[in-house]
């Protein structure tokens, strides 16, 4: 894909599948803003052209601002990915509300106050646009223990499907990507888990774990579909099609 003088937004760029797409769309030419709660070195992915603004995604006035100066720095804005993102782990009982608003505020909450100011600009700037939402299998798939992650998730496919609806008459698409399991930061803190990782590359139709350039991939390409919009794409090896009542397991 040639995205040469194009100027894109991805936020949570600076670690994990985020870097990886920035790290593809900087090698096909777009100047990159990498939006991120911390930005270390590894943010020069960004590349010369780039820009690192610092942003906590759940507070509104920190956005507004980052999308601000992302589109002022790069001359315009007709690309993002919105990729920040928190986990969490509990029992639906046991889960107090503040642990559900900080991963409901970032995923859900989050995702839509990015969604809507690149929105803002992308309209403004009259060029239409595309937009890729990160979202999870989770989101359809009913795993124990993550109800607010699960929900957040699920909030963010509804969201892509909506958004692309209003935005569409703009010439800007909306679609979104749900990885399965993906070797990122997020996914090592299942190490504490026997057998986790195992498991999980067992029931994958193409084996093992995915990685986050495969991920990355996954969402350039959907970037570049024109008469795409609305759509979820799983890009998750094929473990979301493991199904526990499949006769060939009890072979």
């Amino acid at each position: 894909m040639d995205l040469e003088g194009a100027g894109a937004l991805v936020t949570g760029g600076s670690s994990g599948i985020g870097r990886a797409v920035v790290e593809r769309l900087h090698g096909a030419g777009a100047s990159v803003a990498v939006v991120d709660r911390h930005i270390g070195p590894p943010a020069a992915a960004a590349g010369p052209a780039g820009v690192s603004i610092v942003c906590d995604i759940s507070e509104e006035a920190a956005v507004v601002d980052a999308v601000r100066r992302a589109h002022d720095a790069l001359g315009g804005l007709t690309i993002a990915v919105l990729g920040a993102g928190v986990g969490g782990f509990g029992a639906l009982v046991d889960l107090e509300a503040a642990e559900w608003d900080r991963v409901v505020g970032t995923n859900l909450r989050g995702t839509f106050l990015c969604l809507r100011e690149v929105a803002r600009v992308m309209v403004e700037g009259g060029r239409g646009g595309a937009i890729v939402a990160v979202t999870s299998i989770s989101g359809f798939l009913a795993d124990r223990n993550m109800s607010h992650y699960a929900v957040s998730k699920a909030g963010v496919a509804e969201l892509v499907r909506v958004a692309a609806r209003e935005l569409g008459p703009f010439g800007i698409t909306v679609n979104a990507v749900a990885p399965g399991t993906t070797d990122t930061p997020l996914f090592a803190s299942t190490s504490r888990l026997p057998g986790y990782r195992a498991r999980v590359a067992e029931r994958t139709a193409l084996g093992g774990v995915g990685t986050a350039d495969a991920v990355a991939e996954a969402i350039v390409s959907v970037l570049g579909l024109s008469w795409v919009t609305g759509q979820v794409l799983a890009a998750d090896g094929g473990v979301s099609l493991w199904s526990p009542i499949d006769p060939v397991e009890s072979l």
